[in-house]
């Protein structure tokens, strides 16, 4: 009897092991069907030949002791077997096939500033593609191979797409052509440092270096995001990857194959988040939204009846949650369109119609702004604004200081508590009036330096210790 009670206590175990194992997705008929469409990309960049010494020529040297180690230090320099006199590898990623007369998509990363790209299928066929267009901005390019009859993906809906769906990325990590892992979808809608028009698609599958520009796909074998980045500390994978929307790379590489560039909406204002504080003083309910703390001059917005002040809570129906929601939304939009603006003022909501413009270089967007982009990635690792009156006001700095508005992960900055928002007051001992001093006293500062930084946040005054990196 004894033996039977331990039976049935061990089935009761085994069983929802077993009944859990089963409902795990098959990928096998997936990755059989979509392999083809997937290729390897490998770059490579034009360089000054290698040259001997005078008076000094390879036969002379064949039968010398250095003749060999003279030969593989020249491949070396060539790039090795896989590349010619003169050429050097660049990069090496991975793209899929969008139509079958060649087109294919990738990330602008994987190609940019190449002088050959190489496109391999998945039956070994190689050969040398055309870069039709790249946009900087998205990190999307298309290129464009000579063949027909190509597979081609299925296009899906980014749009579609749930948190905690299974999604499964087929490329080449390291050189290691046609890999296959699998994940979830862990968020929508992340904005990351200097792709605030992108909303990307976060994932915990297993991205590394060389699957960049390979397709993420649903169950049902649809493409739904490009896999563009990573997270990470060691520069391989740490259950942070990030992927272009779809539905953003097809309208970003239709505009490339139809007119050679990219038109993005623009608004025209300087956002920034709605904190507890202010959306209780604005008669919020809720923290959220964009709140438009500058309009730029000669912009869409400034034609327009929105205020420094106004609190952006809708753009053509869509909710903002949040300050980096809305630029997505505002870049899909083709310039010259309307577009209904949801704001809070005074309590109340109003509904304000905008011209959309085109989105500006970004040059020309520091210039309307009157930020210098001087700042911008310096030693400490961060980008360093001048504040405008409302920026001042809503932090309750009378003047002095800069503001910080990225900072660049894995920095000095980042490394010592800087984040994106906070003051900068004073720093190795100097007080900080303008951006200018700010740029002259961080000129200033040694390699392996440590300094004392004070930074002005919303508790408070605080001194943090930064180490610039040797």
């Amino acid at each position: 009897m004894l033996s039977v009670l331990r039976i049935l206590v061990l089935a009761a175990f085994v069983v929802p092991a077993y009944s859990q194992a089963g409902a795990l997705p098959d990928f096998t008929e997936l990755v059989e069907a979509q392999h083809p469409t997937v290729v390897n990309i490998s770059t490579t960049r034009q360089r000054d030949a290698v040259a001997l010494p005078p008076g000094m020529d390879m036969p002379e040297l064949e039968n010398t002791p250095f003749g060999d180690l003279l030969k593989k230090f020249l491949e070396e320099q060539r790039g090795g077997s896989g590349a010619g006199p003169g050429e050097r590898p660049s990069s090496q990623g991975s793209g899929f096939i969008i139509s079958s007369d060649g087109y294919v998509l990738t990330n602008n990363h994987v190609v940019e500033g190449a002088d050959k790209v190489i496109v391999r299928l998945s039956d070994r066929r190689q050969m040398e593609a055309e870069v039709i267009g790249t946009d900087k901005r998205s990190d999307v390019a298309v290129l464009k191979v000579d063949a027909t009859g190509l597979p081609v993906v299925d296009i899906g809906s980014s749009a579609a797409l749930k948190v905690g769906e299974w999604v499964l990325a087929i490329g080449s990590p390291f050189g290691f052509d046609f890999s296959v892992t699998a994940g979830i979808v862990s968020a929508k809608g992340r904005s990351l440092p200097n792709e605030n028009y992108t909303p990307f698609i976060q994932t915990d599958v297993a991205i590394n270096p060389g699957n960049s520009g390979g397709p993420l796909f649903n169950l049902a074998g649809e493409v739904v995001g490009v896999n563009s980045q990573i997270y990470s500390r060691s520069g391989g994978f740490m259950g942070l990857s990030f992927a272009i929307p779809i539905d953003v790379a097809m309208d970003v590489a239709d505009q490339l194959r139809t007119t050679g560039q990219v038109s993005r909406g623009w608004l025209g204002v300087v956002i920034q988040e709605v904190t507890r504080d202010l959306a209780e003083s604005f008669g919020m309910a809720t923290a959220s939204g964009a709140l438009v703390s500058q309009i730029l001059p000669d912009s869409p917005a400034a034609k327009s009846e929105l205020r420094v002040g106004d609190v952006i809570v809708a753009f053509n129906g869509m909710p903002v949650a949040t300050s980096s929601s809305l630029p997505p939304l505002v870049g899909r939009v083709r310039a010259g369109s309307d577009a209904d603006v949801d704001v809070m003022r005074d309590g109340e909501r109003e509904t304000v119609v905008v011209n959309i413009g085109e989105l500006p270089q970004v040059a020309e967007l520091a210039a309307r702004s009157g930020r210098s982009a001087a700042g911008r990635d310096d030693k400490l690792g961060l980008t360093a604004v001048e504040p405008d009156e409302a920026q001042r006001e809503a932090s309750g700095i009378e003047s002095g200081g800069v503001l910080v508005e990225e900072v660049k992960s894995n920095s000095a900055a980042a490394q010592a508590g800087i984040a994106s928002g906070d003051f900068i007051m004073q720093l190795n001992g100097q007080a900080v009036e303008d951006l200018a001093s700010y740029r002259d006293i961080t000129q200033s500062l040694s390699a392996g330096e440590s300094v004392a930084v004070l930074v002005q946040r919303g508790s408070g005054p605080m001194f943090l210790a930064l180490r610039l990196p040797e």
